[in-house]
């Protein structure tokens, strides 16, 4: 059990801090666009700036372990994450876009289906392009 826990700790993490991040994102998107009457597209890009935000700072120092706070790495890494984030972003805002302003489909409903996609997407890119060096360190010091 323990070597299962191991060998996930990161997909378990991600999970955990995932479920927060999206949290903060739908929970900011609701008040927005529900409760302050905020339009769908400037209510979806002030949810994603706080998830984001938040998301940096769980996937740097709890997900993916990269524990080098040197300026170059912090800003190395909070490059590659906001263009990651930003390209995934844009992903879910055409699905708002589309869903709600062109379908007229149920906001929050298509939030949690655009969440959905977005969750997968940012692993992926996560994992392997914006911590990847902290993984390999990580990694290659456990195999030593």
């Amino acid at each position: 059990m323990l070597e299962l826990l191991k060998k996930y700790r990161a997909f378990i993490a991600y999970a955990v801090f995932g479920v927060l991040t999206t949290s903060i994102n739908i929970l900011t998107y609701a008040v927005c666009y529900e409760h302050l009457h905020i339009a769908n597209v400037p209510s979806n890009i002030i949810a994603w700036t706080l998830a984001v935000s938040f998301a940096f700072i769980t996937n740097k120092l709890w997900v993916f372990g990269s524990k080098n706070m040197s300026t170059r790495t912090i800003l190395n890494e909070l490059w590659k994450f906001i263009t990651a984030r930003l390209a995934v972003g844009l992903i879910d805002l055409a699905i708002m876009y589309i869903a709600v302003d062109v379908c007229r489909g149920p906001a929050v409903i298509f939030k949690f289906i655009a969440a959905i996609v977005t969750i997968i997407l940012n692993f992926v890119l996560s994992k392997l392009v914006v911590f990847r060096k902290a993984r390999q360190v990580k990694d290659e010091g456990e195999a030593g």
